[in-house]
């Protein structure tokens, strides 16, 4: 036992040696690194016309730098007004590859947020100007080079809603704004409903439901505007509609929908309509007879949707988000009944399979395309 005790104290005293010389070598050194010399692109006082497309983009391009130590350095791209030292900038945004690249891939809707925060009206022309940071570790080298550009906003909003709701006497929620109903957000400044207007009617858009929000209206059906005090707008045929608004170009687009029904893949054709019930929601009854097949009974299906769009008829299909080629049992998880609007239209793709109790029974079949969940289906025998 005494000579365990002695080990045990021996090699807690050269632990105790060992850490004690090596502490200084285990302190973090900062490392230095240097400034960004050169900037390549754009150049200096390069103008840009911003475009509404969601691929739209500017690339940035400079001099990469050495750190101390040999390792890589990260970057971000400041932008400042042209009065301005970089000291509080207006925005900044790492480079590719997670800040390790030389180079900046910039969207032009990005680009439209920065021209807002530099105070450029939507539509407006004005500019901004850029430098590079470069750091390792903790050490930030800003670049003592600079450019302007100048830059022709979008039509669109500088601050963008996080929310938006329809509401109003021709709305289906009428003037209630507490019930009003709930877009969804398919990406940052973009809104879709799918929701009932009454003709002749007024309704608008807001940016909450409750106390006194932002309210945003059309004039001509195609630009939006944001009202001062109030502002509404009026729909011409009473009818379910697609809306969609895209506050980052200020423009609003309307999809009329007069029908959607369960389209059976093995018989290539609609089988029943869906009426619209109210608030996203479609629901119908109907018997649904499997297609005997050589090789068993096929059950393939996905949905119908028949549009009017600026004034052409145009059918639309709606299916998988997830991919399937097997029936829903039991365990299925609620995401085997999601959908989508579909690309493009087809007998075979992105379709689900019905159960198969469905056959040949009185079976309800449900659609929602609401803004506060997935849009996804049901399907019930009766």
């Amino acid at each position: 036992m005494k000579n365990i005790i002695v080990t045990s104290l021996y090699s807690l005293l050269i632990a105790a040696l060992f850490f004690s010389c090596k502490k200084e070598d285990m302190n973090y050194k900062d490392v230095n690194i240097t400034a960004v010399k050169t900037l390549y692109s754009p150049v200096n006082n390069r103008s840009v016309k911003l475009l509404s497309s969601a691929s739209a983009s500017l690339y940035f391009e400079w001099e990469a730098v050495k750190a101390e130590d040999g390792g890589a350095a990260s970057y971000e791209v400041v932008f400042d007004k042209t009065n301005g030292d970089f000291s509080n900038p207006l925005y900044k945004i790492v480079s590719d590859n997670n800040g390790f690249s030389s180079g900046a891939t910039i969207t032009h809707k990005i680009l439209n947020r920065i021209a807002g925060l530099a105070g450029v009206a939507p539509g407006g022309t004005g500019e901004v100007k850029w430098t590079v940071l470069a750091s390792r570790g903790i050490n930030v080298a800003k670049s003592d080079q600079s450019a302007v550009l100048s830059i022709t906003a979008l039509q669109g909003f500088a601050d963008l809603p996080d929310e938006v709701f329809v509401t109003g006497e021709g709305s289906e929620t009428g003037n209630n704004l507490a019930q009003a109903m709930s877009f969804k957000l398919n990406a940052p400044g973009e809104f879709e409903i799918y929701t009932r207007l009454e003709a002749g009617k007024p309704y608008y858009f807001t940016d909450r439901n409750s106390g006194t929000p932002r309210i945003f209206y059309s004039d001509n059906g195609s630009s939006l505007k944001e009202a001062t005090e109030t502002g509404a707008i009026t729909a011409s045929k009473t009818g379910v509609y697609r809306i969609n608004l895209d506050f980052n170009t200020a423009t609003i687009a309307y999809t009329e929908i007069t029908s959607i029904g369960i389209f059976f893949s093995p018989e290539n054709k609609v089988l029943f309509n869906l009426p619209y019930q109210g608030k996203g929601i479609w629901r119908g009854t109907g018997v649904v007879t499997f297609r005997q097949e050589s090789w068993g009974r096929d059950e393939r299906y996905k949905f119908q949707m028949q549009t009017v769009s600026n004034g052409a008829n145009v059918v639309a299909q709606l299916g998988t988000v997830t991919g399937t080629d097997s029936p829903p049992n039991a365990s299925s998880p609620a995401s085997y009944y999601y959908l989508r609007v579909l690309p493009n239209t087809s007998q075979w793709d992105d379709k689900w399979k019905f159960m198969p109790a469905v056959d040949g029974k009185s079976t309800t079949i449900t659609v929602s395309m609401q803004g506060t969940a997935p849009y996804t289906h049901s399907v019930q025998v009766n």
